[in-house]
């Protein structure tokens, strides 16, 4: 049997929140409709953070409200705090996502706090969740660099990783949130916290704004790693990090690691027209390369 690589869909949250466009309820619930068609079973369909800080979030409870429960999805909600986590209960999150972070500055700019005060959060908030029978994920982001102080300790992201496994954390995502890694600044950063928290499964987050998002996929693949996030379309960004871009494509993602020969249960052809569907609600075009180029070898035509 091939090997199974599972995509994370953050479209419509990291895809969504830095976009310019102001997407409705109902297109989000579209966007997560076409998606879950695709066959995705594992989205970020919103955030519970401060709506002044990040606005286009601030419907998440209403998102949450209005998604299709009788599907089998996992409807994960990202938090960073008290607030945000019981706001994701009471919403009915599926899973909760707590942000961890690794660069100071940052941090200070984007949840107010230190990476130790990241973690500090993530252990005051880890009973509430597991109380309520909620999985729990957590995300080290500028894992691999900060925009205002530049590199990153590996030492510290270790740090972090060891915490989130004390913590009761299942799965840990290294979060590329600026797109400065490359695929050996990858392989260390998995051998480092695995080493660090040997028990925590491994998921990788990766934006593409320096052209090695889907090189940094492979190097991780390649090192063992089988969940990877991914936004349709190419889409997204952090409000807080200057010049940020989207995530690796999904349809981009799919296709490289289909053309491999590992399998990923996401059907190409409905993400590349989900794609092609949110230039029209985004009213501008998206960065993935499939959307553009189709797929390979092309569908033959009927005679």
């Amino acid at each position: 049997m091939a090997r199974r690589i599972d995509i994370v869909e953050v479209g419509p949250r990291d895809g969504l929140q830095n976009d310019p466009a102001d997407l409705t309820v109902s297109q989000k619930l579209e966007f997560i409709s076409r998606l879950e068609e695709a066959g995705v079973r594992r989205m970020e369909s919103g955030s519970f953070v401060n709506p002044k800080a990040v606005p286009k979030m601030a419907d998440s409870a209403a998102v949450f409200a209005g998604v299709d429960r009788s599907k089998p999805t996992r409807h994960i909600a990202l938090a960073l705090n008290e607030k945000g986590v019981r706001r994701a209960i009471d919403a009915g999150a599926d899973e909760i996502n707590f942000v961890l972070v690794a660069g100071e500055t940052f941090g200070r700019r984007n949840q107010g706090m230190s990476p130790q005060e990241s973690a500090d959060m993530l252990a005051q908030c880890a009973p509430l969740i597991l109380e309520a029978g909620i999985p729990l994920s957590a995300t080290i982001s500028v894992a691999f660099g900060d925009p205002f102080e530049g590199n990153v300790d590996i030492a510290v992201v270790g740090n972090l990783a060891a915490q989130a496994q004390r913590a009761g954390v299942n799965e840990l995502a290294l979060g590329d949130t600026i797109g400065v890694a490359t695929p050996w600044d990858v392989r260390a950063a998995i051998e480092r916290v695995r080493m660090e928290a040997p028990d925590v499964y491994l998921r990788m987050h990766f934006h593409d704004t320096r052209g090695a998002g889907l090189a940094n996929v492979a190097a991780a693949v390649e090192a063992g790693v089988d969940v990877i996030d991914a936004s349709c379309g190419g889409i997204g960004g952090c409000p807080f990090a200057p010049a940020a871009t989207g995530n690796v494509a999904t349809e981009d993602v799919v296709y490289m690691l289909e053309r491999a020969g590992f399998e990923t249960g996401l059907d190409l052809g409905k993400l590349i027209d989900t794609a092609k569907w949110l230039e029209t609600v985004l009213k501008h075009p998206v960065s993935s390369s499939l959307s553009r180029a189709g797929t390979f070898p092309p569908a033959k035509v009927p005679a």
